[in-house]
């Protein structure tokens, strides 16, 4: 079966649909570990099960999540991330497009930063999985085109080792990827 192509996030109400932050963690929580309804959810949030119940519709309308109905019975109804490879935008003419697409990113930053903070504090709760981390930092000079080759094979190697937490092997855990490329700031050529 042919690999679904990239989604780029450029549609604005998807975007700002997207861009809440309750709705970032609780995508962000199906993408991890699985399926869960709006009360687990709330639970797990501090929210009000209506409002965690209103924001999964909403992701499920711009299709980031879908019902799980192999799990879901009478009026429980579970929640599960579609796997799909969300892209923003790189440039938008548009500005709301922009200002939707650079909310999302910061969100997606923060989330990245803290997971890294809490596994650095404390890596020795991590065993073999802590052994086996690797951190890199480096730079290269690029041209934009081969900056944007650069992002796309990282994708195809991205998406090679992706799965969901039903397809995972057991032993299995999330496992944060983080990937940053872009011009250098205050680099003027």
């Amino acid at each position: 079966m042919p690999e679904p192509a990239p989604r780029l996030l450029s549609d604005v109400d998807a975007l700002k649909a997207l861009a809440h932050p309750l709705r970032q963690q609780m995508l962000s929580w199906l993408q991890r570990y699985g399926s869960a309804t709006s009360a687990e959810l709330a639970t797990r949030y501090g929210a009000d099960r209506g409002a965690t119940s209103y924001h999964l519709r909403q992701l499920a309308r711009y299709g980031f999540i879908e019902e799980d109905t192999g799990r879901s019975a009478g009026r429980r109804k579970y929640w599960r991330a579609i796997a799909q490879d969300l892209r923003l935008p790189r440039a938008s003419a548009d500005p709301e497009v922009a200002a939707a697409a650079d909310e999302i990113g910061k969100q997606w930053l923060e989330q990245s930063q803290r997971d890294l903070v809490g596994y650095l504090t404390d890596r020795g709760a991590h065993g073999e999985f802590a052994a086996a981390a690797m951190h890199s930092f480096g730079a290269t000079l690029l041209t934009a085109e081969e900056l944007a080759r650069f992002g796309e094979e990282y994708m195809a190697l991205l998406k090679r080792w992706n799965r969901t937490p039903v397809d995972a092997p057991e032993g299995s855990r999330p496992v944060t990827v983080l990937f940053h490329a872009f011009p250098t700031p205050g680099d003027a050529s």
